[in-house]
């Protein structure tokens, strides 16, 4: 699970690009000499694996989490607070790529003093906007980071439990293990344990400018 992005951007005269969730892949590379870009690989021959080691158990922390009904739900209620932070900003957003074009549109009639004095009015618009996208966008991060944290204090003692239950001496990282038989992996169970435990929890965008006791509120 990865934290969720807003991305904007400033182009001409300082106007602002879309708000969006960052889901942008990297364009594929041409093959020398402008050709396309070669099919995807053919995939490896199955591994057959040793016996299970007795006692030598796995787990994927990050699959626990991302795969279990808890883990889903955060995500589904991650994409709503950042669809909210987006409507936030949208309007503000709007405005300025309006003004914007108005100043450009009135460049070859409007008097130099007034134009600049128009022009430095919005580019403030643009830095405080700016500071508040930075703002939500940390808060995203260290909300979804609440959470996970959160998902993983209930994910702790389910894997102990099945620790014991699968009779393990020695637990292993299996994002750590390159290959390793499946019959040692604990995840499913992990994921199944958590489950029954927890399956969904209540939580809202964290406030970092939240200001101390006894300050005046930041505007916003």
């Amino acid at each position: 699970m990865t934290a969720k992005a807003l991305l904007f951007g400033v182009g001409a005269f300082a106007a602002l690009a879309s708000i969006s969730i960052a889901q942008a892949q990297p364009a594929p590379a041409a093959a020398p000499g402008g050709a396309a870009p070669a099919g995807p690989a053919t995939a490896p021959p199955p591994v057959t694996h040793g016996p299970a080691i007795p006692g030598v158990c796995m787990i994927a922390v990050d699959q626990a989490i991302s795969g279990s009904t808890v883990g889903r739900f955060v995500g589904t209620r991650m994409d709503q607070i950042v669809a909210q932070v987006r409507a936030e900003l949208a309007p503000e957003e709007t405005a300025i790529n309006t003004e914007g074009r108005a100043i450009e549109a009135a460049r070859g009639t409007m008097d130099q003093a007034a134009l600049q004095s128009r022009a430095a009015n919005l580019n403030l618009r643009i830095s405080n906007y700016q500071k508040k996208a930075d703002q939500r966008q940390k808060e995203i991060q260290a909300t979804e980071q609440k959470a996970i944290t959160r998902i993983g204090q209930e994910l702790d003692p389910v894997v102990r439990v099945v620790y014991q239950t699968s009779h393990c001496s020695l637990l292993l990282n299996r994002d750590a293990v390159m290959i390793g038989n499946p019959a040692m992996d604990i995840t499913p169970a992990a994921i199944a344990g958590l489950n029954t435990r927890i399956q969904q929890f209540q939580f809202d965008r964290e406030h970092l400018d939240t200001p101390a006791p006894g300050a005046p509120a930041a505007p916003r």
